[in-house]
């Protein structure tokens, strides 16, 4: 069985093959649903998350897949974006308003 570090790497190499070789595109579709369950079994991340994401938005592109299965990846690839932005931590915006606070 390989390691949530080895599909990642897969994943990395097949995501630009992906979209002219259905081989690959299979090859991302299972590295996508393997570190799915990671994500799930081990409580998520952002770099986990936003891996995922980047598969199923290469899927949602590829030539090779039937017309469902892509939409069906673009959709998901839409929902996992916000899985990454609400992991990304926000940073505290700074307003006119707050600056002028810290000189008063």
């Amino acid at each position: 069985m390989a390691s949530t570090e080895d599909l990642i790497a897969l994943g990395s190499n097949t995501v630009f093959e992906a979209s002219n070789n259905p081989q690959q595109a299979e090859i991302l579709i299972s590295a996508t649903l393997h570190l799915m369950s990671h994500y799930s079994a081990e409580g998520g991340g952002l770099k986990l998350a936003a891996v995922i994401e980047r598969h199923l938005q290469a899927l949602s592109n590829a030539q090779g897949l039937a017309p469902v299965l892509r939409a069906t990846c673009e959709q998901l690839s839409e929902q996992w974006a916000k899985v990454v932005a609400r992991a990304i931590p926000h940073r505290q915006k700074r307003t006119w308003f707050g600056l002028a606070q810290m000189f008063h």
